[in-house]
């Protein structure tokens, strides 16, 4: 569905994004992670059609998004970080609009309001102005604007950004039911929200891809399955004593966990984590001791992200977070030669009424 090659993007001496390249798959829900400033609305902006590439190909469905730019968006529906919405109109006015600069008319375009009006669930939003509506309905009338024209692929910039817990709720099941019938790009820094979403996830990191794969296959590298984490009441001696009388047992580590207690990681040789619980649990039992946790220890999503981000950054100075007192993309062009005339072709590229073509 989307080929990404060898994708480059730099203003001057700073690399944006560097020599990136993945593969996305039809009818799946993808999460796109990275830290601040590690690339992702900027891989974003130019997968849409909405910035260009130093270096690289962008790919939708066979269509080259610089080469042949119209068949190539007609493919993808955008929702940017800050939705690009008109506060003096109502839902249905900028839907209209939209539809209309999308090439909809007419009786196709009523049809298509109504639809994405229903998935979104505006129905009751439908007439009153944007100004007065609240956060998560706006960010309603943001995918309903990227869903209209009933696009192949959904590009969602942290969509349930600023959101209060029961609006998170109702996106997170509208992104859902949209990836049924569409292909999904989820950015979030909200790691559980990608775990419970995404079937795949891709980390990036300065630039540059770090992982691409199934969240517990991520998992999985970071936390053999062979690890036992337990928190006791016991002395670290005595600990040694009970762990060393179980075979399975080969290594473990101790670090206090609090007053009294102590947090173990046992490292196993053979046999089920489970068993081995088992076992645990009734040494520990026949002498008395308290266990206050057992579980096989399990990564999330955001013990790789920690680990894989750390690991892509060690040695090396952070990229450019663009925030209050630093340097933005703009300063940057204009710093290394860049014409005042590309900046504002950019501006131009980015403004509401460019986004939402």
């Amino acid at each position: 569905m989307i080929i990404v090659e060898h994708l480059t993007k730099r203003y001057g001496d700073f690399t944006a994004v560097s020599d990136l390249s993945f593969q996305i798959e039809e009818g799946h829900v993808y999460g796109f992670l990275g830290p601040n400033g590690a690339g992702k609305s900027t891989t974003m902006n130019i997968m849409t059609g909405c910035l260009s590439a130093t270096m690289g190909h962008v790919r939708i469905n066979g269509y080259d998004i610089f080469e042949e730019p119209d068949q190539a968006k007609r493919l993808i529906g955008y929702l940017p970080e800050q939705p690009p919405l008109y506060m003096n109109e109502t839902p249905l006015e900028y839907l209209k609009f939209v539809g209309e600069a999308k090439g909809l008319r007419g009786r196709k375009l009523a049809a298509q309001i109504a639809s994405v009006v229903e998935q979104t669930k505006l129905g009751e939003v439908g007439n009153r102005l944007i100004s007065k509506l609240s956060k998560g309905y706006r960010q309603r009338v943001g995918i309903a604007q990227a869903l209209l024209g009933n696009p192949g692929v959904i590009i969602l910039d942290e969509p349930t950004v600023g959101l209060d817990p029961l609006q998170i709720i109702e996106i997170r099941d509208l992104i859902r039911q949209l990836g049924r019938e569409h292909t999904v790009i989820l950015s979030s820094h909200i790691l559980s929200e990608v775990q419970a979403i995404c079937e795949k996830v891709l980390i990036i990191a300065k630039g540059r891809m770090v992982a691409f794969d199934k969240p517990e296959n991520l998992e999985k590298l970071l936390v053999p399955s062979n690890t036992v984490s337990f928190v006791a009441e016991a002395e670290k001696k005595e600990i040694d004593e009970i762990l060393g009388e179980i075979e399975a047992a080969v290594d473990w580590q101790l670090k206090k966990a609090g007053e009294g207690s102590v947090h173990v990681d046992v490292k196993i040789e053979f046999g089920e984590p489970t068993d081995v619980c088992r076992s645990i649990f009734t040494a520990f039992a026949e002498r008395k001791k308290a266990l206050l946790e057992l579980t096989s220890k399990k990564a999330n999503l955001e013990d790789v992200f920690i680990e894989l981000t750390e690991t892509a950054f060690a040695g090396e100075a952070p990229a450019v977070n663009v925030e209050e007192g630093e340097k933005t993309p703009e300063d940057e062009m204009e710093e290394n030669g860049i014409k005042e005339s590309e900046i504002h072709e950019r501006k131009i590229q980015e403004s509401p009424a460019k986004k939402c073509q």
